[in-house]
């Protein structure tokens, strides 16, 4: 779905202008996307495999569940917003804690340029993986791994075609901010 997304500076503050999803990633506008991570108690996070249509990285896993900030939106209604339609999962506001804003400057072989800013929330998963219902165009498969395998699959990156390599400051920097959350 081609949405209208509110146009930033390359610092991140917003313009007052927006554009279609399309054109932004076309020409490179800077824009701002929600990131969630969700975590269990059983110290384990949500990994969510792109899926198969995805224009990107199709089929690598990533963050529990992510997308682009709609115009007129808040970063926290985004997160909310698109955690129910890609995996099913009801949160509310208090649910989430801001672990920070981070920078992802991409180019790809398609030609597709995302300036984005991640505005990138943590949660916690009190929910069976088996009531989550997939958004087929998003989500190909979810699943849990122990915080010693995340750490693994990060420490791997590049090399076990897994996470999308280009993010690994950024793997990295989630992972300490959720073991310090789920301690």
């Amino acid at each position: 779905m081609d949405e209208y997304i509110d146009v930033a500076t390359k610092d991140g503050k917003l313009t007052g202008e927006k554009e279609l999803k399309s054109i932004i990633h076309k020409q490179g506008l800077y824009h701002h996307t929600a990131h969630i991570w969700l975590y269990t108690k059983n110290k384990e996070i949500l990994l969510a495999q792109r899926s198969s249509k995805k224009a990107i990285c199709p089929l690598l896993w990533d963050v529990s569940v992510a997308g682009h900030i709609d115009a007129g939106e808040t970063p926290k209604q985004a997160a909310i917003r698109e955690t129910q339609e890609e995996i099913g999962l009801k949160l509310i506001e208090k649910d989430l804690k801001l672990i920070g804003v981070f920078k992802c400057f991409q180019t790809y072989p398609n030609g597709l340029i995302d300036n984005e800013f991640h505005n990138t929330y943590i949660a916690e998963l009190k929910t069976p993986l088996t009531k989550l219902s997939l958004q087929e165009s998003e989500v190909e498969s979810v699943k849990l791994v122990t915080f010693t395998a995340f750490k693994n699959l990060i420490k791997n990156i590049g090399k076990n075609n897994h996470f999308v390599p280009s993010n690994k400051a950024y793997y990295q920097t989630v992972f300490k901010k959720i073991k310090s959350e789920a301690l």
